[in-house]
This record gives C-alpha cells, sequence and structure tokens, in this order.
C-alpha cells in the first residue's frame, strides 16, 4: 500500500507540469489524439464499432480501470469484495476496482451492503475527488463553488490544480472525454524517459538522448575501450540507467604488437591509425644502446617501420629486447602512447631480391626485400648478367639498395644475385631476375623538398641520383657541409642554420647513372624543432674504479655545452638536502665533468664518485638543450638513485639475539633485495658459517628450516653455536655467507669471491652511527643510526637535559631529526656547551623506557652518551649593527655588529694575508647605506673580529665610484652575507661552520 501511494505522490508532483496538455489552449494532442494514445497503452479500451465515443457518460468501472492503469498500480486478482449482482472474480473490471479500493482511491456506491455499482455513472465532483485522493492533493476547507457539500474541497483542489475545467456543471455525469485528458496528463507524468539514441564524445565522454529528447552528459572515471561493447550507468531524473554503448573508432587505441624479422628492423603495429608527424619522427622510438635512422608510417598508418641506424649494431637473434615508444599520437589526437614494449626478434627467412630496375644503359638498382649486409653486396663477383660474369662498380645505399654501374644495351636482361645476406646471415636464394634496359636522356627532376629543423634539408627526387657537385641555400656561401645520398633523396647538412622563411636550395651538377647532368633548385620552409629533450632512462652503475656513474638515456641528441655542464646536475639525499660527499662539491654537482658515451650524443655519463652509501638519492637534471638550431631546453626532472641496487653485493650489518632456550637468533642483513629462492637463496642454511677471526667455527645450523626471511634484504638464523661465546667477545666473530644472490638473480661477490664476511656489531641492539650525531641549528639534531627504524619515540632521547619535542623521520628510516621547543630556554646555546664549559651531549634512556626499535622487533642501544657535532651556522644578529665612529673629513665609518657566535677569519683554511683577507670579506659581504632615497655601496678597508662575538669593519662608501663625504643624518645601513660564504667558510666559527649566508643586520641612525 505504502509502495501504491508513494507512486501516487510522485504523480502528484509531475501531474502540474500536464494540466495545459489536459486542459489548457496549448494542447499538442487532440482528445481522440489522446484517447488513442490510451488505447494503445492499454489504459482505455475502445467500443466494439471501433470508435472512441468520448461523448458518452463515464461508468464507475471504466473510471476504476483509467486510475489504476494511470497510476500504475497492480490489478488485483481473484478477489471480489462487492456484492453486486453479476460482479465475481471474472468480472472484466474486478482487478482494477479491488487495487483501487486497497489503495483508498474509490469505495462502494454502498459501503453497508457492499455494493459498488459497476455500471453506474460518475459524475463530475466524484471525478475530482478520485483525482484528488489518489494524487494527494492538499483539499481546502474554506472552498466556494456549486458542488455539493460534501465535494466542494475536492472540487476546489482539481481546479486549482487544472485538472477540474472551473465553471462546468459539476454534479452532471463526467464524459469519457474529460477522464482521457485526465488520464492522459497522469499517464504523460507517469511515463519514465528511455535512451533514444547515444554518442561517444571521446573514449571518457558520452552523451545519451532521452525519449523526451533531453540529451544527458556522462563523464565516465575509466575510458571505454575502443569497438568493445560496454555498460555505463549514469542518472536521470532521479533514476538509474544502465545502457550498453560502443566506442567505435578506427584510430589506434593500443600497440598490437612489435616485431623484428629482420634484424635491422622493426615493425611496430598498432590497432588503429596513428598520427603520421609523431609516429614518423624516429626520436620518439628508443632501444638501448642503438639509434633509429628512420621511421616510416605505412600508408594505412597502422604500423611503423623502424630502420636501426648504420653505424648502429643489428639487433640479436631470439634474444629480448625493449623498445620504448614516446610521444606518440593516435590520428585524432585522443590518445598518447608512451610504453615500452619487449620483443623478441626472430630472423628466420633469407633476402630475396624484391625489385630489379635499369638506370639508363650504364647501371641497373637492385632492391632487396630487408636489409643486407654490405659486405658480399659490394662485391661485383655476387652479380652475374644473362649467366656471366661481369666487372662492375658496385655502389651500396643503406639498408637494402645495391646500385650496379656497368654498360649494359637497351632491351631485357636477366640478372642472378649469390652470397649477399642479411643481418642474421641468411643468403640470398640464387633467382634470376628480368629487367629492362633503356636509353636516359633527361636530367633528374625534383619531387619534392623536407627539412630537419634549420641545418638538414631533404631533397627527393623522380629516380635515383649518382653525384650532387655541390648544394647550398639562399646564397653561395652557404654551402652544405654533407651531401648523403640514399637511392632517390638527398641530404643536405649545412653548418649555419637556414632561414626561418622561406629559402632557395641550389643543387649543382645533379647526375643520374646515365650521366645526365644539371643545376636544380626547390624552395623550401622549415619546420622548427619545438620538441624539448625528455629522459629516458637512467641506470646507475658501479664502475671498477668504485665510483658510481648515472648512465642518463635522453630522447634526442644533446647540446655538448648544456650536456656537460656539472651545475646542470644536482644530487640530493632522500630527505632533500643536498647530497655533499666526495665526487659532489657543496651544491650536490659532480665535481667531474660529465661526458657522452662514446659518440653517442644522446648518453651522457655522469662521475657521482665512490662515497654514496647503500641508500635512495634523487638526482636532478636541468638546463639541457637539444641540438636544434634554437636549443630546446628541457623540462626539470627528477629521478631517484637507489645505490642498493648499483652497489656490490655486501652484508650491512650482522647482530644476535634471545631465541628459545638453548639458541640464539643471528640477524644477517644486507645491502641488496636477495634471492629467496633457487640457487643464489638467500634461505639454505648450509650457506652460512661462523669464523673466529679467520678460523671456521662451523656450519651456522645444520637445519634448512631454522633460516627465516625477515625482510627482503634480512635473514634470521636460529644457532646454538653462539651459547658458548662470550658476548663481549662477539665482536671478534663474523658471519660469512656463500653463493647469496640478489633478487634479479646475480650473485653476490666480496673481493673478488662469492663470499661475503661481515664482523658481529659490538651491541645486540640498534647503535648510532659513530660522528653522525649533529646539530643543524639551535633546535635541531640530526641522528643517524645503523639499522632501518620502524618505529620511533623522541622520548627515547635526551638534547643535554631534554626530551626531544618531536622528530622527523627520514624516508630511508635511518636517519631522525629530533627538535626541541623554539623558545629562549629550550634552544641549544650555538656553541653547544653548558653553562660550566662541559660539551651538552645526547643520550639515550634505559632500555626498560626504550619504545625505538627496527623492522625486526630490535631496540636502540640504551644509555648511550654521544658527542654532538657542531654544524650550527652562526648567524648575523639582527638590528644589531651601529655606527661606533665616523670620520666625515675621509668618509670613512667604523660600523660594529654582533654575531650568534664567536667568528674569525679562516686563515687555516685560506692562507691569505690581510689585504687578501679585506678583499674576500667584500666579496662576501653586501653593505649599503641609503641617506635620501640615494643608495651607497660600501667597501671594507680593515676587519676587526674583535671578541668574536662582536666584529668590526671600517668601511667607504661610494657612489658611481665616487668617495662619499658624509651620508649626512636619517641614514639607514645594511649588512648582509653572501651565500658564497656560507659554501666557502671564509668567515666561520670555531667548528669551521661558515657565516649563514642571506642573514641581515640594520641600523638606523637619528
Amino acid at each position: 500500500m505504502k509502495k501504491i501511494l508513494s507512486v501516487a505522490l510522485s504523480t502528484a508532483m509531475a501531474f502540474s507540469m500536464f494540466a495545459s496538455v489536459a486542459f489548457g489552449a496549448d494542447a499538442k494532442l487532440t482528445d481522440e489524439q489522446q484517447f488513442n494514445a490510451l488505447k494503445e497503452a492499454g489504459i482505455f479500451t475502445g467500443y466494439p464499432d471501433g470508435q472512441s465515443h468520448l461523448e458518452k457518460a463515464l461508468t464507475r468501472a471504466e473510471l476504476a480501470k483509467i486510475i489504476v492503469k494511470s497510476i500504475g498500480l497492480e490489478p488485483v486478482n481473484g478477489v471480489a469484495s462487492y456484492k453486486d449482482k453479476n460482479y465475481t472474480v471474472n468480472h472484466w473490471a474486478a482487478p482494477f476496482i479491488e487495487s483501487a479500493t486497497q489503495a483508498g482511491i474509490l469505495n462502494g456506491k454502498d459501503p453497508v451492503k457492499k455494493l459498488f455499482d459497476p455500471t453506474g455513472n460518475v459524475t463530475v465532483q466524484e471525478l475530482a475527488k478520485v483525482l484528488v485522493t489518489a494524487l494527494k492533493l492538499e483539499v481546502p476547507t474554506d472552498a466556494n463553488n456549486t458542488a455539493s457539500d460534501w465535494a466542494k474541497g475536492y472540487v476546489a483542489a482539481a481546479v486549482k490544480a487544472g485538472y477540474i475545467s472551473e465553471g462546468v456543471n459539476y454534479q452532471a455525469n463526467a464524459t469519457r472525454s474529460q477522464a482521457v485528458v485526465a488520464a492522459y496528463a497522469i499517464y504523460e507524468a507517469n511515463q519514465v524517459p528511455t535512451v533514444k539514441s547515444y554518442k561517444v564524445v571521446d573514449p571518457k565522454n558520452v552523451e545519451f538522448t532521452m525519449s523526451d529528447n533531453e540529451v544527458v552528459k556522462v563523464p565516465l572515471e575509466k575510458a571505454l575501450e575502443a569497438n568493445k561493447e560496454t555498460e555505463v550507468k549514469f542518472t536521470y531524473k532521479d533514476k538509474e540507467y544502465t545502457h550498453k554503448v560502443t566506442y567505435v573508432t578506427t584510430v589506434a587505441q593500443k600497440v598490437e604488437s612489435v616485431k623484428s624479422e629482420a634484424l635491422k628492423q622493426i615493425v611496430v603495429t598498432f590497432d588503429g591509425s596513428v598520427d603520421a608527424e609523431t609516429a614518423g619522427d624516429e626520436d620518439n622510438y628508443i632501444i638501448k644502446d642503438r639509434s633509429f635512422h628512420s621511421a616510416t608510417v605505412s600508408s594505412d598508418k597502422k604500423s611503423v617501420t623502424l630502420l636501426v641506424d648504420e653505424k648502429s649494431s643489428s639487433l640479436v637473434n631470439q634474444k629480448e629486447i625493449e623498445l620504448e615508444i614516446k610521444n606518440i599520437k593516435n590520428e585524432d589526437g585522443t590518445k598518447t602512447f608512451s610504453q615500452k614494449v619487449k620483443f623478441t626478434p626472430l630472423d628466420v627467412a633469407a633476402p630475396t631480391v624484391k625489385e630489379v630496375t635499369g638506370l639508363g644503359t650504364k647501371a641497373f638498382k637492385i632492391k632487396f626485400s630487408e636489409p643486407v649486409n654490405p659486405g658480399a653486396a659490394m662485391t661485383s663477383s655476387s652479380y652475374k648478367i644473362d649467366g656471366k660474369a661481369i666487372g662492375a662498380s658496385i655502389k651500396f645505399s643503406y639498408p637494402d639498395t645495391v646500385i650496379v654501374q656497368t654498360a649494359l644495351t637497351t632491351g631485357e636482361h636477366t640478372v642472378s644475385v649469390e652470397n649477399v645476406k642479411d643481418f642474421a646471415g641468411l643468403g640470398v636464394a640464387a633467382v634470376s631476375n628480368t629487367f629492362t634496359v633503356t636509353e636516359d636522356t633527361v636530367a633528374p627532376e625534383v619531387v619534392s623538398a623536407t627539412t630537419k629543423d634549420l641545418k638538414e634539408v631533404i631533397v627527393e627526387f623522380n629516380e635515383t641520383i649518382k653525384a650532387v657537385a655541390e648544394a647550398s641555400a639562399n646564397t653561395s656561401s652557404n654551402k652544405a657541409s654533407r651531401v648523403v645520398i640514399e637511392d632517390n633523396k638527398v641530404r643536405l647538412f649545412f653548418n649555419n642554420p637556414i632561414n626561418y622563411s622561406e629559402n632557395t636550395i641550389t643543387l649543382k651538377g645533379v647526375t643520374d647513372y646515365s650521366d645526365n647532368k644539371a643545376d636544380r633548385e626547390v624552395k623550401v620552409t622549415p619546420k622548427l624543432d619545438t620538441v624539448r629533450p625528455t629522459v629516458s632512462d637512467l641506470e646507475l652503475k658501479l664502475n671498477s674504479d668504485g665510483h658510481y656513474v648515472a648512465k642518463v638515456r635522453f630522447s634526442e641528441d644533446l647540446d655538448d655545452a648544456s650536456a656537460k655542464d656539472k651545475a646542470n646536475y644536482v644530487v640530493k639525499k632522500s630527505d632533500g638536502t643536498v647530497a655533499t660527499v666526495a665526487g659532489l662539491n657543496s651544491k650536490g654537482n659532480p665535481t667531474i665533468t660529465p661526458g657522452f658515451d662514446g659518440n653517442n650524443k644522446r648518453v651522457i655519463l655522469v662521475d657521482l664518485g665512490s662515497e654514496l652509501k647503500t641508500e635512495k638519492y634523487t638526482l636532478t637534471i636541468s638546463g639541457i638543450k637539444d641540438t636544434a638550431s634554437i636549443g630546446n631546453v628541457m623540462l626539470p626532472v627528477t629521478l631517484d638513485l637507489d645505490v642498493s641496487k648499483a652497489a656490490k653485493g655486501e652484508i650491512d650489518r650482522v647482530w644476535y639475539g634471545d631465541a628459545e632456550p638453548g639458541y640464539k637468533y643471528v640477524y644477517v642483513e644486507f645491502n641488496k633485495d636477495v634471492a629467496t629462492s633457487g640457487e643464489g637463496s638467500a634461505t639454505v642454511a648450509a650457506k652460512y658459517y661462523l669464523l673466529n677471526g679467520t678460523t671456521s667455527v662451523g656450519q651456522l645450523t645444520d637445519e634448512n628450516n631454522d633460516v627465516d626471511i625477515l625482510t627482503s634484504k634480512s635473514v634470521r638464523i636460529k644457532t646454538k653455536l653462539l651459547n658458548n661465546i662470550n658476548q663481549t667477545d662477539i665482536k671478534n666473530y663474523s658471519i660469512q655467507a656463500s653463493y647469496i644472490a640478489n633478487s634479479e638473480g646475480e650473485f653476490l661477490k666480496q673481493n673478488g669471491r662469492y663470499e661475503l664476511t661481515k664482523s658481529f656489531s659490538d651491541s645486540q641492539y640498534i647503535g648510532i652511527k659513530t660522528d653522525s650525531v649533529k646539530a643543524i641549528s639551535t633546535t635541531e639534531i640530526k641522528v643517524e643510526f645503523d639499522s632501518k627504524i620502524n618505529n620511533l619515540s623522541e622520548t627515547d632521547f635526551l638534547i643535554g637535559n631534554q626530551t626531544a619535542y618531536s622528530y622527523t623521520l627520514a624516508s630511508d628510516g635511518k636517519s631522525v631529526t629530533l627538535k626541541l621547543n623554539d623558545t629562549d630556554s629550550t634552544r641549544l646555546p650555538s656553541d653547544l656547551k653548558n653553562a660550566d664549559g662541559t660539551p651538552i651531549k645526547l643520550s639515550t634512556v634505559a632500555q626498560s623506557n626504550i619504545y625505538t626499535q627496527n623492522e625486526h622487533g630490535v631496540k636502540l642501544e640504551e644509555n648511550k652518551n654521544l658527542t654532538i657535532v657542531d654544524e650550527i651556522k652562526p648567524e648575523l644578529k639582527d638590528d644589531s649593527l651601529r655606527l661606533v665612529n665616523v670620520t666625515a673629513t675621509t668618509a670613512t665609518y667604523d660600523i660594529s655588529f654582533d654575531v650568534t657566535e664567536n667568528v674569525k677569519f679562516n686563515t687555516s683554511v685560506y692562507n691569505v694575508g690581510l689585504t687578501d683577507q679585506v678583499d674576500l670579506v667584500n666579496r662576501n659581504l653586501e653593505i649599503e647605506a641609503v641617506s635620501n632615497n640615494v643608495t651607497y655601496k660600501g667597501k671594507v678597508t680593515t676587519a676587526n673580529f674583535g671578541t668574536g662575538k662582536t666584529v668590526t669593519f671600517r668601511v667607504e662608501f661610494t657612489k658611481d665610484g665616487q668617495t662619499v663625504p658624509n651620508l649626512g643624518a636619517n641614514a639607514s645601513f645594511y649588512l648582509k652575507v653572501k651565500g658564497d660564504n656560507e659554501t666557502n667558510k671564509y668567515i666561520v666559527d670555531g667548528a669551521g661552520n661558515g657565516l649563514k649566508g642571506d642573514s641581515l643586520s640594520r641600523y638606523y641612525k637619528n
């Protein structure tokens, strides 16, 4: 019942929308047309004569059917609750009368006698009551109309809603016509719109046109797969729809295959058409240690044939290799392909002669079915004409064409080829090929000209070219530095860029193989290279000299100067701070100039020194240009450097812990992820031995199930061998692990042997690395651990007598920055000394109070007292600048200022005299004065460090090179430290920390 009434309520909300349809002047359908629509829907039934008879009076049975059908109630079958004569469950209207009665919409004509009167007529006011009841309309209590008293409110509500016309005889019988227009409005309001059609705008947007002609735009979270039927769900008018759609397209959506059936060629096939410009750019395809000569797009734009450069080695038959595809768009630009595809070259077919063409009476051309090795192809004995050996001059045009120069008569000839092989070593089949020779007396004609940036022009001719005497662009002085002939194409290379606008290319002495010669000109407007170079691959390796070298591959050739600029490479630690180790300067730049990998201008080798630790770093590369005439500068990119993958195989740490009675646990942590299966598995117990010095004590355990993998880099071994060892002597013992492989299956070596040895740590607990505790500010202490921390608590540490307030754990889990509250009472003194002059130390609490532990559950070592290394940079105290003496006659000012701690000139590093010291001060400090809105530059003439915390300089001020005698009253003075001093450390504190760059002190004279 609730469901029925809710349908009626929703109908009431929509019903008013159709009032004008029912009774207004704007009705689109006539009463007869509305009747026909309702008849089609099964709501009305015509009379046996086929007529609608809308003029006839409406019966109570007809009203029951109309109301049930219109608002979507379920007919009630098998029930006859009324006692009318001939009214049974088989009466045609019984299911509708019973349904409307149960819904409380219709009542019997005589409820006491249980009579309904199915054939009785319905008055207009009774029709009004049924409509108002069914649609739950509000009934006014003060209605005033000509209806009966009981019906006044119902009629007023129906008239107000527009369902009954005002002023009619409400007590008269309702006609079928009046019922039709009301029922049609209800029926139309309850119609659920259906999907009439859809349009796939793009793979992530679909537009549905509904049966009410509304368009619903549906954005998709997941892109549609091309040419595959997919269900799409959406909501319209509070109803959920599911409709099947198909994104029909002929443009490429995926790489279908990558194959190499000739070892100098690769065919990339897409499932549809691609953009010819991006797909035809060989720079968009990358294979490690090889370059491409060209990328040729097929006529249907569904495949690309890549030709490996002549100077690059061919692919290896049946050895898997990886091709990277970058920046290739499909034909409508809706998808860009950037992916790596592994494939296995398979060249099992011998080359064949594809075509033989006569080039006049002095030469002929043979084109093979695939790239061939130039060796035998350039030998005249490989060719016979009409069954006879010939003396000929052979030209090889990479990759698959030879031109045989020999005298020929006009007419038909046969040529046979032998010994010519492809790059897989397969020889051409000995088959004779027929060709026709005709006399050629016409010089070559230009077909087209294109450019590759501003320094390369490709001119295509209508026949094979033998020679070009000279080529130039615009003027005879701008000659091509190199001319390369490739069959009917001539590539011209210029040292000086051609014009951005139209150019005239002149080729002199263009000669074909019949020695027809002519000068030719062609106009060409260049297309600039505007594509930035990108990094396509990075590999970090450990060289034989122990240096880590980043091998960075780019998408195109690089400009020499920018690629070798050390400042364009910055190495940082995982916490974002600059890595300052041997091989890198204070800015994280390599100290060794980067260089190209041989002649490959796309691969740069960056030497990062030998001191990187087995952790993660980042390498940021920026400022590098390509070789385009107007060099395109790469966007900065930050790449991950995982030193642990490049580092030689080692055991990082060995320690012990308690196990069940009679056993100890030995923990072995490697610097690389280790194999857990196969020959190099780290889980084999027989691979681990206990050593005392160099003497073997024995196999650590003989039970295979006593080796557990704890993490990707560590194992735990249960053993009895440690039970009789005095634990204070544990540091004299070590673990030897043999034939352990990394996760990639490579066996780890130490000193050229497959045996890794590491002594036990002094403690079974997590240790803090020696000299790793550093104060980097007066509120921050940095600490490095010898194991990766899984859980840390700042309450485990005391800095002097203070507990750390908070901490930041680095992403590698091996270093933490402990922080104190930033208040006058909690900040550390800059010299890290207590009031009694003793050094402030970092200590750990008792073991029972320690919560810090590593990923193996091992806790931090207790009761450690560690010296804090001073890395706090001294700073100028703000507003401590003051004038202590002014000598107006000599235009000198004695300026004094305070520093946060004692400083001095670093003569131990810079062994210079007083004059040089003053020069260095001037180069690293900025001193200015402003008087009457004029700025004057200051120059130090004498420097006096005094007590160390107070420094005095004698300064001269100048303007436009002229000394200023007196700045007058109300001048402002500024002193700022340049960043170079912080790095170069000219002025330092007692610990050698450079005066902090960009610190500032001011003074306002009055």
